[in-house]
């Protein structure tokens, strides 16, 4: 099992900066990549980035050139510097980890955090 804890959300206004967190913990030795996703009520779960253990990165289009992610495998977390945000960036941001355990794969979400982009 791996638990997966998110801060950061917050108001931010348009244009503005915000960092978010994620620190994992229980068996993490397994995991192979992380990510954000995000999701507004009542519309689908959007993937916003991923990041390997190698420090490989994926972007989500809407999000390309704006954010950030980047993790720290001594401290078992990733970030999301979001950048230039904009207000169709308000949503729940969810981290999530792939574990691969003799090829076995687990996928485990935190309870996500709010980002509210508004003037």
């Amino acid at each position: 099992q791996v638990q997966l804890v998110e801060s950061g959300g917050d108001l931010v206004q348009p244009g503005g900066s915000l960092t978010l967190s994620c620190v994992t913990s229980g068996s993490v030795g397994g995991v192979y990549v992380m990510g954000w996703y995000r999701q507004v009520k009542g519309k689908q779960l959007e993937m916003v980035a991923h990041i390997d253990t190698g420090g490989n990165t994926l972007y989500g289009e809407s999000v390309k050139g704006r954010f950030t992610t980047s993790r720290d495998n001594a401290k078992n977390t990733i970030l999301l510097q979001m950048n230039n945000v904009k207000s169709e960036d308000s949503a729940v941001y969810y981290c999530c980890a792939a574990t691969n355990v003799a090829g076995s794969r687990s996928l485990f979400w935190g309870r996500g955090t709010q980002v509210t982009v508004s003037s």
